[in-house]
């Protein structure tokens, strides 16, 4: 079994905001990672830890419309609420996820949650454009919420942590998250001096997030914060954790389909993509306040 080459480690140090409640470092696409690089993943915003003030109106962004992909938000730290036009309403808090399939076009509203916003504190939070197969892009919109009783747990052996499988599976543990292309996603959660070594396929595309801590993946010293991509090439993957550590990882199955993306929408055509344009236009994406 082959060690998974590594390609480059990027850190979080050039961050934007996006609206004004989410300071993020895109990590792709990128000059370095273009979109279709890391198929089915499109799109990594990494909102690292940062302390938000108290306020009473609360930070965000207001309504915007997607379609042809869907969105993840992974909560780490602070807490955020969500409106569509489908009706979907819900709060992330830390621990969770909320998984929105844009489909064939939704609205869509995200800001802190109001008691968060109230009261302040530390934000901490992944986002990931998943993209659709072209099968699947006009499909009804959907929403799937996953609470930390949803994962599917695998062990370290002797209390050395655990993984929470999101979606795929592990060691034969699955995660609760249903994906319309196939994809292994986990957070691990290991304590300092432990190790974990697993398989990720070598023609999917794959990579690592250290959420916390630091940790030597196959032969890289990965710090908190840093966003490691593998090459396509072999299947194993050792994880060392120098402290306690949180590590996402994300590995998919490529879509081999066209990309036209432009802003908030993902289709296969430009044509396409002109009709994502007008429908919204026309106020097929329903109507969000």
């Amino acid at each position: 079994m082959k060690n998974k080459k590594i390609q480059l480690v990027m850190d979080s140090s050039a961050t934007h905001m996006v609206g004004d409640g989410f300071r993020v470092q895109t990590f792709f696409p990128s000059e370095k990672i273009g979109m279709k690089r890391m198929s089915p993943f499109l799109l990594l915003d990494y909102n690292a830890k940062v302390e938000f003030a108290p306020r009473d109106e609360p930070r965000g962004v207001g309504v915007h419309p997607h379609r042809g992909f869907e969105t993840v938000t992974i909560a780490y730290s602070g807490s955020v609420a969500h409106h569509d036009s489908a009706g979907n309403a819900g709060v992330v808090n830390p621990g969770e996820i909320q998984w929105m399939t844009a489909g064939s076009g939704i609205l869509h509203k995200e800001y802190h949650e109001e008691k968060f916003s109230k009261a302040g504190g530390i934000f901490q939070m992944v986002q990931l454009w998943v993209n659709l197969p072209k099968k699947d892009k006009s499909n009804a919109p959907g929403y799937q919420t996953i609470t930390a009783d949803d994962y599917g747990i695998y062990e370290l052996p002797d209390g050395g942590g655990i993984v929470e499988v999101i979606a795929g599976e592990l060691n034969g543990v699955k995660g609760p998250v249903k994906t319309h292309s196939p994809i292994n996603m986990y957070n691990i959660k290991i304590k300092k001096g432990n190790e974990l070594t697993f398989e990720l396929s070598s023609n999917w595309n794959s990579a690592a997030l250290v959420v916390e801590g630091s940790a030597t993946i196959n032969e890289a010293d990965v710090p908190a914060d840093s966003l490691l991509i593998f090459e396509n090439e072999g299947e194993q993957v050792r994880i060392f954790a120098k402290e306690d550590s949180t590590i996402l990882v994300l590995s998919g199955e490529p879509i081999d389909e066209p990309i036209a993306a432009y802003g908030p929408f993902v289709m296969n055509t430009h044509d396409e993509l002109e009709q994502a344009y007008l429908d919204y236009n026309a106020g097929k994406y329903g109507v969000l306040e």
